[in-house]
């Protein structure tokens, strides 16, 4: 048998072996989500996984452990980071304020919606994509209108820029509409391990934190969005965002790395 003929057989074997995986998450997966006690359970173990990557994975010189006086200065803020990029948020994060986190109102969410609750994390349910237009998202805009409450109240939110299931990497209307309304700035934010498992395969390239390596949560430079910003300033300062991010996280990973 060629070598050709062997790679094209490992590799229908393993889009089988996939395709099993997903054919029985998705018969559990139902069960799963109406048992009390299987989401208590699971949200246990992810939390104390969550904790345990944490503590596993010492800060690299430059990693924010508290905030500055000039971070401080700039609360109550925005925080945002990119979808798959964003599981350890709640270990890492720096600040005495509270944080409320806007997830995504999907059943699969869920899980994630009880983890954060057990970091002290509170959670509103929404999407940060469309605010106008036919394709607007009703429930997006009731969940900004609530983050933009607790920002008035004094706490943190912490938003994903990209929209679920979208173009990956590429911030949505949502964070910059908040930004507009609440007057409150946006601050890139990236964490990211030296150890770490990519699931090439996920729309987001979701990046599955590892222990027994190095961490570090980097803060990008505030993004500010005038309140009688228009149309043609506000895709301006979504770009702004996308390439703020990118960039965030590109030297979040570099000083992991050890090549910053």
């Amino acid at each position: 048998m060629s070598h050709r003929s062997v790679e094209t057989s490992g590799k229908g074997l393993a889009a089988k072996k996939s395709g099993a995986l997903k054919s029985a998450w998705r018969k559990v997966r139902k069960p799963l989500a109406n048992s009390r006690l299987a989401k208590a359970a699971l949200t246990g173990l992810l939390t104390g996984a969550l904790r345990f990557v944490r503590l596993t994975n010492p800060a690299v010189k430059g990693s924010v452990s508290k905030l500055t006086p000039e971070l401080e200065a700039l609360e109550p803020a925005i925080m945002a980071l990119w979808h798959g990029q964003h599981i350890l948020a709640p270990a890492f994060y720096p600040s005495k304020r509270k944080l409320v986190a806007m997830v995504s109102k999907s059943a699969d969410a869920e899980l994630n919606a009880k983890v954060l609750e057990r970091f002290g994390v509170a959670t509103v349910r929404g999407s940060g994509g469309r605010t106008t237009g036919n394709n607007a998202d009703k429930g997006g805009a009731r969940a900004l209108l609530q983050l933009k409450k607790a920002l008035e109240a004094g706490s943190n939110v912490c938003m994903i820029a990209d929209i679920p299931h979208g173009t990956p990497r590429d911030a949505g209307e949502g964070i910059i509409l908040l930004a507009r309304i609440s007057g409150r700035p946006i601050i890139p934010a990236a964490i990211a391990t030296s150890r770490r498992k990519v699931l090439e395969r996920s729309w987001d390239k979701t990046t599955i934190n590892l222990p027994f390596g190095r961490g570090v949560l980097h803060f990008g430079k505030p993004i500010y969005v005038p309140a009688d910003a228009d149309a043609e300033l506000m895709e301006a300062r979504r770009q702004e965002l996308t390439a703020a991010l990118n960039e965030t996280f590109e030297t979040a990973y570099k000083m992991v790395e050890g090549r910053h």
